[in-house]
């Protein structure tokens, strides 16, 4: 019998066990009223605790009763509240505004809350603690021809090139680690992937200097990916590769080009490049996708996001190609790419050539990993839909430049006031 692993991924259990926790809540309170008006009272035996998992391979959670459904009802449900910046108490709450308080745990962290370019009260548990979805620091990497016995090859893969070597990511392990910590042709890499918001980007990990190790920090901000350096506990943006809160708040990580590529396209293209082998150390099922549906593109984001009055341009789950370059940034749907083929644009005086990329399946849609892989429709197909990707290239030297492919609600959330490219 197959286990539904979305429902037991960490991700996912503060959302899905929520109602739960109130309902208990509620019969507690209504437990003790009834208690204190009865003359007779009845003891209990306490639980035995349970040992508390170790962060570094956290078990699988207990099914909860229900899962969102990738269409119906779901799909036309309210986007989530903003978290309430008045609870709990933070020691943290700026002199000149103290409504902006910390509202996740600070246990555990050397981080220097005060130190911040963003608002505290913008991140909210993402469900596992600091490390509970483990990265990947020691990676091992197979051939390509080795890698072929389990990718499939429309599979998505993370293609990154540095020093004329490239390396292959495959996503169906990277969705159960999120972060890699790498090093290419000498040059220290972290390689990311948040399922959230669709978002793979690379980055040097080399600050003033100094080369850091990153980790998944347990929080999110606009449901994206909060990661953490272990030399200074700072809270890194993965959307963007910005410090935002602690000791080097205000720098920024040198972005690499990255892009989401069909694996038999990897593969054809560099025969000769590692691919990073699901011998991670961890037990994790990589054949099988934590988050079955989560792509069906009217879906609002399942945490907090800002600017949700934006989210009406876009269908919020759609796939946009997301460009910046020296301050201007531009967005193209998907759905326009794919029938122009091709788009020429012009981002921080780059003249850039956007190119649609066919037979790239979904990273998000059924529960056994790319088994079917349309994206944002319904799994009830006998045969696999593929749909694709994107490139960005520079027109003057015909290379990559940095770009991302994340969901409408990413960009919405980071870069309200966009260009949107439609053809």
């Amino acid at each position: 019998m197959r286990v539904n692993v979305y429902r037991a991924h960490p991700r996912n259990r503060a959302r899905d066990l929520a109602p739960l926790l109130l309902a208990t809540a509620a019969s507690l309170v209504l437990l003790v009223a009834c208690g204190s008006a009865s003359d007779a009272t009845t003891e209990q035996a306490a639980p035995t605790p349970t040992p508390a998992p170790a962060l570094s391979d956290p078990p699988e959670a207990p099914q909860p009763s229900v899962s969102p459904p990738a269409t119906g009802p779901a799909a036309e449900a309210e986007i989530p509240p903003a978290p309430d910046p008045l609870t709990p108490e933070s020691r943290y709450a700026s002199p000149d505004d103290p409504t902006d308080r910390l509202l996740v745990p600070d246990h555990g962290w050397q981080t220097d809350f005060t130190m911040r370019t963003v608002r505290l009260d913008s991140f909210v548990a993402g469900g596992p603690g600091k490390d509970g979805i483990p990265a990947i620091d020691n990676p091992a990497f197979e051939s390509v021809e080795a890698a072929a016995a389990t990718i499939k090859p429309h599979e998505p893969v993370i293609e990154v090139q540095v020093g004329g070597e490239t390396r292959i990511y495959p996503i169906k392990v990277l969705v159960w680690h999120e972060i890699v910590n790498d090093e290419i042709q000498g040059v220290p890499v972290v390689v990311t992937f948040c399922p959230l918001c669709n978002t793979a980007q690379a980055f040097e990990r080399t600050v003033a200097g100094n080369v850091l190790e990153f980790g998944v920090s347990g929080v999110l901000r606009n449901s994206d990916l909060v990661m953490f350096d272990r030399e200074t506990e700072t809270w890194w943006q993965q959307f963007g590769g910005d410090a935002v809160v602690g000791e080097l708040s205000g720098e920024r990580l040198t972005p690499i080009p990255a892009a989401i590529v069909a694996f038999e396209v990897a593969a054809a293209n560099h025969p000769d490049a590692m691919v990073l082998s699901r011998e991670t150390g961890f037990s994790r099922p990589y054949d099988e996708n934590p988050y079955p549906g989560y792509d069906a593109v009217d879906l609002p984001p399942f945490f907090y996001v800002e600017n949700r009055d934006e989210l009406g341009r876009i269908p919020p789950r759609e796939r946009v190609v997301f460009i910046s370059i020296d301050g201007e940034a531009v967005a193209v749907p998907f759905t326009a790419l794919e029938a122009a083929k091709t788009l020429d644009v012009e981002v921080g005086g780059r003249s850039l050539t956007v190119i649609w990329q066919e037979g790239v399946t979904s990273t998000l849609d059924d529960t056994e990993i790319f088994e079917f892989g349309s994206f944002g429709t319904a799994p009830e197909r006998d045969e696999p839909l593929v749909t694709g990707s994107a490139d960005v290239i520079d027109t003057a030297t015909s290379e990559r430049v940095v770009f991302d492919t994340p969901f409408w609600f990413t960009v919405a959330a980071f870069s309200p006031d966009i260009e949107i490219i439609r053809g």
